[in-house]
C-alpha cells in the first residue's frame, strides 16, 4: 500500500458506508482530485513518522476530532487559539473538557506542508478528519473513505459553550445515547462510536482526574462494581489523597492501548472498564446485547463505527460559501 505498517498492525479493511449514510451538500469523495490530487498521500507520509515514534498520536487525533465535531460541528474551531467573540476570555481549547488535547500542532504542520503544495485549498477541519482516519487505519481498525469538503470556522466557541456541548466523564449510558442520536447515530452506532469518546477507549489512556469519584465516592453501586484486581490497580495508579498528581496520572485504556480493536467490549464485560460509562454498557438492556456482539464479532464492530465515524464527520460542517479556508489552523486570517 506505500505506507509504513507499524509492527502491531493488523489487517486494514475498507469500508464504505456511503449507502446508509448520504453525504451532505457540498461534500464529496472526489473533491479535491483537481485542486489537491496528493492530499491524502501528504496527510499519510506526515503521519506515519509520528506514529512511529509516538503510538499515543493515534488515540490523541481521534480525540481531537471528536472535541472539534462535538462543539460547533467539524469547522476546526478547537485549533483556533483565541475566541474572536470574546477575547479576554478562555476559548473552546481552553474548556475544562478539553484538558489533555494534544497534537493540534501536528494538523498545523500537515496544513504548512499542504499550503505549499496546493496553497489556499485544504480546510484544517478536512485534514483533522482525514487525520483521525489514519489514527484508526495505522492502528490496525478499517480504512474509512471519507467524502471531503469542509470548509473552517471564523470563530471559536467558548469555554463555556465547549463545556456545555462536550460528555462529562461520568456520563451514563441513556444520557450517552440521546447524545448521539441528536447527529443520527443508532444505538448500534453509538455503542461502536464510544471507542471514540472520553480518551478514545479502545486506543490511549484515561487521567485519574476523570475516574477519582468512581474508585472513591461511588453513586450507582452496581455500576460500579469492578474485578478487584482492576480495581486495586487502579487505586494504585490513581491513589485517593493524591490531587495535585491527578491531572497527570493516568492508567491504560486496555491491555492493547495502541491496538484499535473490539478488546473494550471483552474488558466491558469482564468488569474491566475504567470509566462508568464502561460499566454501565454490558448492564443496559439498550447496550447489553450490543455490547456481547461487538465483543465477539470485531468485523461487525467495525462496520458500525466505520457509519458511526462518518456521522460524526458530518457534524454541523461548513460547505460551500460558508466558512473559510484557513491559511494556517491556529489563528483566522483577515
Amino acid at each position: 500500500m506505500g505506507e509504513v505498517i507499524l509492527p502491531f498492525i493488523l489487517i486494514i479493511l475498507v469500508y464504505a458506508a456511503s449507502a446508509t449514510n448520504p453525504v451532505p451538500k457540498g461534500l464529496s469523495y472526489n473533491f479535491y482530485d483537481k485542486t489537491c490530487p496528493q492530499l491524502e498521500d501528504t496527510v499519510r507520509a506526515a503521519l506515519n513518522p509520528v506514529f512511529i515514534t509516538d503510538p499515543t498520536t493515534a488515540p490523541a487525533l481521534l480525540r481531537l476530532m471528536f472535541h472539534d465535531c462535538q462543539v460547533q460541528g467539524c469547522d476546526a474551531s478547537i485549533l483556533i487559539d483565541v475566541s474572536d467573540s470574546a477575547p479576554s476570555k478562555p476559548s473552546e481549547l481552553g474548556a475544562k473538557k478539553n484538558f489533555g488535547i494534544r497534537k493540534r500542532e501536528l494538523i498545523n504542520q500537515i496544513k504548512s506542508r499542504l499550503e505549499i503544495e496546493c496553497p489556499g485549498q485544504v480546510s484544517c477541519a478536512d485534514i483533522i478528519v482525514l487525520a483521525a482516519r489514519e489514527s484508526v487505519a495505522i492502528s490496525g481498525g478499517p480504512r474509512i473513505k471519507v467524502p471531503l469538503g469542509r470548509r473552517d470556522s471564523l470563530s471559536a466557541s467558548s469555554s463555556e459553550v465547549a463545556d456545555a456541548s462536550l460528555p462529562s466523564s461520568d456520563i451514563g449510558v441513556d444520557d450517552t445515547l440521546s447524545l448521539f442520536a441528536k447527529l443520527g447515530m443508532t444505538t448500534q452506532e453509538t455503542v461502536a462510536i464510544m471507542v471514540m469518546i472520553a480518551g478514545s477507549h479502545t486506543l490511549g489512556i484515561t487521567h485519574c482526574l476523570n475516574i477519582m469519584d468512581r474508585l472513591y465516592m461511588p453513586s450507582n453501586a452496581k455500576a460500579s462494581s469492578m474485578d478487584p484486581r482492576f480495581e486495586a490497580l487502579l487505586k494504585f495508579s490513581c491513589p485517593e489523597f493524591t490531587p495535585l498528581s491527578q491531572n497527570t496520572s493516568f492508567v491504560f485504556n486496555d491491555p492493547s492501548t495502541f491496538i484499535f480493536d473490539n478488546l473494550y467490549y471483552q474488558n466491558s464485560l469482564q468488569r474491566r472498564g475504567v470509566l462508568r460509562i464502561d460499566a454501565e454498557l454490558p448492564l443496559n438492556i439498550k447496550t447489553a446485547g450490543i455490547v456481547e456482539h461487538f465483543a465477539a464479532n470485531d468485523d461487525d464492530f467495525f462496520q458500525e463505527f466505520t457509519s458511526a465515524f462518518l456521522k460524526l464527520s458530518y457534524a454541523g460542517v461548513l460547505t460551500g460559501n460558508h466558512g473559510v479556508i484557513r491559511s494556517m489552523c491556529n489563528f483566522v486570517d483577515n
